[in-house]
């Protein structure tokens, strides 16, 4: 077999992770060659925005505006898509597959939404995708996951996956500000975007729970089975008692198995102070896998930004790399069927502690019509807490013992109806982790 000298990619998409892989593979081009025996050769960098392609740290001839002529060019091994989005980005993807090539991304919104069928374009063309970098920026979890955990079954996963919501939420817990205050100071930063929504209503970290779901349990989840929940609705005084009741509030995203079925949410959630994941703020991400051989383990690093992103995907095309050395590009596969009549559970039967917040009049008799709804339903209360009213209004906090989620949210729903109860009642889930 002739081993090749070189692996040739074509990057397609120059924003701010594409810069970050074409200046790490310029600056360690050597030392890649070196612990590699196959130097990464950067042959094409592709981009419609001309200015972006000016700024970078790579020969003119390299340059690109053609992102089909870059895919169709024979020599080209691997396809690198930067792009974002879901609609240019998912026709390079599936253009490269379909011609044999291997495609490296790090869209996480992408394989959310057709990760089955891109899977099934790699495997019926006989090319291969690799992912790393769509979830939790620099952490190694997608190759944990699939190649370092091969022996496990994944009882549980769970970790703080969005960096800006972590920083916010961070922020509101040591200064004492509200959730507005913050974010405001975050998009200033950079830390958010100019619309939030994707990162602060769960969405974002709903797409990687989607990925890591669909790879720990071998079945394709789908997004429109994820039960999703933001930050928006977290208050100042939710963090100051929950931090009085010994709890942090952090967005997590959860993927516990229950039987032949997976639950897979996002929401803010209530988890000990004394927690590892606790003590992970800022825009650091943090994953905890539980596997049935390993044990418990834990992942921890900067979960976005061109340097962190940028070496998941250069890690992904060292992996290319060697497959293509060694004449099997499918040596390991982006993703592998496996117990396929698992499901996933609906957040109606899934189990839990909560965290109530209500808003009620200041008047007698207001504790027990709620205890009796809660009662009713055969919810039990473990502490009540009240604040001391600044108007005729007051705060009332609750926390429940496992319930049922169907329960709770009737439950709340028929409280919220309540002549005494004055706003939407607030409800946090409450995760021990044991």
């Amino acid at each position: 077999m002739n081993t090749p000298k070189q692996l040739n990619i074509g990057l397609i998409g120059a924003g701010i992770v594409g810069g970050g892989v074409a200046k790490n593979l310029t600056r360690n081009a050597d030392l890649l060659a070196d612990r590699l025996g196959i130097r990464l050769n950067l042959k094409w960098v592709c981009d419609k925005d001309e200015a972006k392609l000016k700024s970078l740290p790579v020969p003119a001839s390299v340059l690109c505006r053609d992102a089909m002529a870059v895919i169709n060019d024979p020599e080209v091994h691997v396809i690198v898509e930067l792009v974002g989005g879901t609609g240019f980005a998912k026709t390079v993807t599936l253009e490269a597959l379909n011609r044999r090539k291997v495609v490296v991304t790090a869209n996480k919104a992408l394989l959310a939404h057709h990760g089955e069928e891109i899977f099934a374009a790699a495997a019926k063309n006989g090319g291969n995708i690799f992912y790393e970098a769509s979830v939790c920026g620099g952490i190694p979890i997608i190759k944990a996951l699939r190649e370092g955990f091969v022996a496990n079954q994944f009882p549980l996963i769970y970790g703080i996956v969005n960096g800006t919501c972590n920083y916010i939420l961070s922020r509101m817990t040591a200064e004492g500000k509200d959730f507005a205050e913050v974010l405001a100071e975050a998009q200033k930063l950079g830390y958010a975007e100019a619309d939030p929504g994707l990162d602060v209503d769960g969405g974002d970290s709903a797409h990687k729970a989607t990925i890591l779901a669909s790879l720990a349990h071998g079945f394709w989840v789908g997004e429109e089975n994820v039960y999703v929940e933001g930050i928006r609705r977290v208050s100042q005084m939710d963090i100051q008692v929950a931090r009085e009741l010994g709890y942090t509030i952090k967005l997590l995203a959860i993927i516990k198995a229950a039987g032949k079925a997976v639950e897979v949410r996002v929401h803010p959630t209530l988890i000990p102070a004394g927690h590892i994941l606790a003590s992970v703020n800022g825009v650091f991400n943090a994953v905890a896998v539980r596997g049935d051989v390993v044990g418990d383990t834990m992942f921890y690093g900067r979960g976005a930004g061109a340097d962190a992103t940028s070496s998941a995907v250069i890690a992904d095309l060292a992996d290319a790399a060697l497959n293509l050395k060694a004449g099997s590009i499918q040596r390991v596969p982006g993703f592998v069927s496996h117990q396929l009549h698992a499901a996933v559970r609906s957040i109606d039967e899934v189990e839990s502690r909560y965290y109530l917040r209500l808003t009620v009049e200041d008047r007698a008799g207001v504790i027990a019509k709620v205890a009796k709804v809660l009662g009713d339903a055969d919810i039990s209360i473990a502490s009540v807490l009240q604040r001391e009213p600044a108007t005729n209004r007051v705060s009332l906090i609750m926390m429940l013992h496992t319930a049922k989620d169907r329960a709770v949210c009737a439950a709340v729903a028929e409280i919220d109806r309540l002549d005494v109860v004055k706003d939407k009642t607030v409800v946090l889930r409450v995760e021990n982790f044991d």
